[in-house]
């Protein structure tokens, strides 16, 4: 049985809330999604700010691979 985070989980960025600065018109993730630019970086924040999620959606944005 899947987790209920799992399963309500944003899979797009559209989906997702919060985080504007970077996520919003214009910045930074966002900008880096739509340009299709890959590259490596580190989000750090407390439990449940959303950093697995933005980094999974970056990830199924650019067909990369997530570690």
């Amino acid at each position: 049985m899947e987790p209920l985070a799992s399963k309500i989980r944003p899979q797009k960025l559209e989906e997702f809330v919060g985080q504007e600065h970077l996520v919003g018109k214009g910045k930074p993730l966002r900008a880096a999604i739509e340009k299709k630019h890959l590259s490596s970086f580190i989000l750090w924040g407390p439990p449940g700010s959303g950093k697995t999620t933005l980094a999974r959606i970056y990830a199924k944005s650019l067909n990369a691979e997530l570690f």
